[in-house]
């Protein structure tokens, strides 16, 4: 079920293109924070926690990272269920008031794409929850628990990852106040 060096090549190309085009429809601010879900398996083709691949998993890290990298965005790698969907992040990103916990992700516990963020980043730290300003659901892994709220659906022109079903979402404040209420125009919050 590996996937092939040219379907590697696919897959990070792919991560990079949705992860551009939803920091452009989503206008995440530099210094935001994107949460990426990724079921590896899904991707190869295989049912969610069953089909691990490390090799996708560094194909789209190394497609998302860079971009999010260049916009000044950090990344927000979500861990799967066994760690009860944990993120893995820089330790830059943390805010004052955000504690970290202990754990380290492994393809089996945490999933590839968060066994490979935790590689990949220069000081890596977990924590239990986060508010992302945008995400990437890659193979269906509910990252919804990281968005700020309100969370609105970004259609993006890739829908799929591999064989991965590929949701993408942003955020906005809450409308509050009623039938009374002037609201500013969307363009205008952030």
């Amino acid at each position: 079920m590996e996937p092939d060096k040219m379907e590697l090549e696919r897959l990070q190309l792919q991560a990079a293109d949705a992860v551009r085009e939803l920091l452009e429809k989503a206008r995440v601010p530099r210094g935001g924070i994107v949460v990426v879900g990724c079921s590896t398996s899904e991707v190869v083709g295989g049912s969610i926690g069953k089909a691990s691949s490390m090799q996708a998993a560094a194909a789209i890290y190394h497609g998302i990272a860079p971009v999010l990298a260049q916009a000044g965005v950090f990344l927000a790698a979500q861990c799967c269920e066994h760690l009860n969907r944990a993120v893995i992040v820089e330790h830059t990103a943390l805010k004052p008031w955000q504690q970290p916990v202990n754990v380290l992700p492994q393809p089996h516990a945490g999933g590839s794409f968060a066994t490979t963020a935790w590689q990949s980043m220069k000081a890596p730290v977990a924590l239990e929850e986060i508010e992302a300003d945008a995400g990437l659901d890659i193979g269906d892994t509910l990252i919804g628990m990281h968005l700020k709220r309100v969370a609105v659906p970004v259609r993006l022109s890739v829908r799929r990852l591999g064989q991965a079903n590929l949701v993408a979402a942003r955020t906005r404040p809450k409308f509050i106040g009623g039938a009374r209420a002037a609201y500013l125009p969307e363009e205008e919050l952030r």
